[in-house]
């Protein structure tokens, strides 16, 4: 623990990083002056995760209730959608999970004190903020944390900016379901969207660059590009919009395919860091493309100032944020902490989800290991069997000689369950033998992983319902 009762750090940001950053050092004995200019929470509880889960959920039980595997004894029917009763539900739990989770506690906390306003650093040791209801405030510290986050990017489209394009988080607040919509973009943030608004009942299309997930293990890609096809999501890849413009209430985009016309366009090719306005250059703290480049303690390299999430050059997960803020709290309060990222796991809410963590198969080679692989098809998972969805995998990569997990790749309905079983038997160096060797619940997704552990030395065809 710190000694120094008196240390003052000031926060600069209220998501993830910054409220764990906060936390943790008011908890080891500091005095955190938290600045945010805008609404307290960040991104995840506002503009992210929640919300987008939240409509998620709503688009998948809205799917399920227009077909099912069971609609030969079930009857099916085609919902109404109302989405103005849905964005109400949505933001309602997003209020709800801001106060209980960031603005209560904050109010609860005697040893932070909140400002409202816009940060710059003068220079390594003293802040001015400009502050929201007007004036500045000068704020000298002994450290400082950055956890700015990110906001999406804008690609460089000739006509995109003059038109009334949306974002992830203007699509979330969308008052209604768009007759049609085409979606820019193929990672994570784009195709969670692209699938939700398709089951609420829009006309969707995805312009992918190259193909769906090009940063995954390929056959995660191809697997979801399926289930979009299945659902009548348009997807083109290999295209890419040379110009953007907006006339008659009608989007008209030029691409290597043709000329496509639209009601809404969703842009989501990325996150660039919020970092533009802190003067970190004019203080030292070294940016790669806005990315605040941090080392294993999350000190920038300008001693006694931290940073961690979606403003700096780590993965953009809010567990990452968190994680990073709260380790670098430690460290800034005397101790000694690091983040250790080998086992991190990935989740795409789609459905089926996407879920990794660990190498890829390429990863894996590129690094020198010498691999071995099994893909698991879901009708090989009695838990897929019995729902009647077989569509989807399990793929392991193991060190040849000595079997040890090096990572997995899941599409799956629940994939985003089962992952964290893969994240603790990499964590533990555990091997394929012995992922295949343990007691699994019979009936489970996350059984997967042991019959696709077992593939490495059985044939699992011929294997009974759960033999061990």
């Amino acid at each position: 623990m710190n000694s120094d009762k008196n240390l003052h750090i000031a926060v600069i940001g209220s998501g993830g990083a910054a409220m764990a950053a906060a936390l943790k050092a008011a908890e080891r004995g500091a005095r955190i002056t938290l600045i945010e200019r805008g609404i307290i929470g960040g991104t995840c509880v506002n503009t992210g995760c929640v919300p987008s889960k939240i409509m998620s959920r709503a688009a998948h039980i809205a799917h399920l209730r227009t077909e099912s595997p069971f609609d030969g004894g079930v009857s099916a029917q085609i919902p109404k959608v109302d989405r103005a009763n849905l964005l109400q539900q949505q933001q309602t739990r997003v209020e709800e999970l801001r106060d209980a989770k960031y603005e209560g506690i904050l109010r609860d906390q005697t040893a932070i004190t909140v400002l409202n306003g816009e940060a710059r650093f003068v220079d390594a040791n003293n802040l001015v903020v400009q502050l929201n209801e007007g004036g500045e405030q000068n704020v000298h510290f002994d450290r400082a944390f950055i956890g700015t986050g990110a906001r999406p990017a804008e690609p460089s489209i000739p006509g995109l900016a003059e038109t009334p394009y949306l974002t992830s988080t203007s699509a979330l607040a969308l008052i209604t379901v768009p007759e049609r919509l085409i979606v820019i973009g193929a990672g994570f943030v784009a195709l969670e969207l692209a699938q939700a608004f398709a089951r609420l009942d829009s006309k969707v299309t995805v312009l992918a660059r190259s193909h769906l997930l090009s940063g995954e293990e390929p056959a995660v890609g191809e697997a979801i590009e399926a289930a979009f096809r299945r659902e009548g999501i348009e997807v083109l890849k290999q295209t890419q919009a040379s110009r953007v413009d907006y006339t008659d209430n009608e989007f008209v985009i030029e691409t290597n395919a043709g000329t496509l016309r639209t009601d809404q366009l969703l842009v989501a090719t990325g996150r660039i860091p919020n970092t533009e306005n802190l003067n970190l250059a004019g203080i030292g703290v070294e940016t790669s493309r806005g990315a605040i480049q941090v080392d294993g303690q999350l000190q920038t390299t300008v001693p006694g100032v931290y940073a961690a999430g979606d403003c700096t050059d780590q993965p953009q997960f809010v567990y990452v944020a968190a994680a990073g803020g709260s380790r670098a709290a430690v460290n800034m309060t005397g101790g000694e902490a690091t983040l250790d990222l080998s086992a991190m796991p990935g989740v795409m809410f789609t459905d089926p989800q996407v879920a990794t963590v660990g190498l890829t198969e390429a990863e894996a080679l590129k690094q020198g290991y010498n691999v071995d692989t099994r893909l698991l098809d879901l009708e090989n998972v009695p838990r897929a069997l019995v729902n009647f969805n077989t569509h989807g995998f399990i793929k392991m990569v193991a060190e040849r000689d000595s079997g040890r997990l090096l990572g997995v790749q899941a599409v799956a309905g629940e994939a985003g369950e089962l992952i964290q079983t893969a994240v603790i038997a990499l964590r533990s160096r555990m091997t394929v033998q012995d992922i295949g060797d343990e007691l699994f619940p019979y009936l489970t997704m996350v059984e997967g992983l042991k019959l696709c552990a077992q593939t490495f030395t059985k044939d699992v065809k011929q294997l009974s319902c759960c033999a061990g």
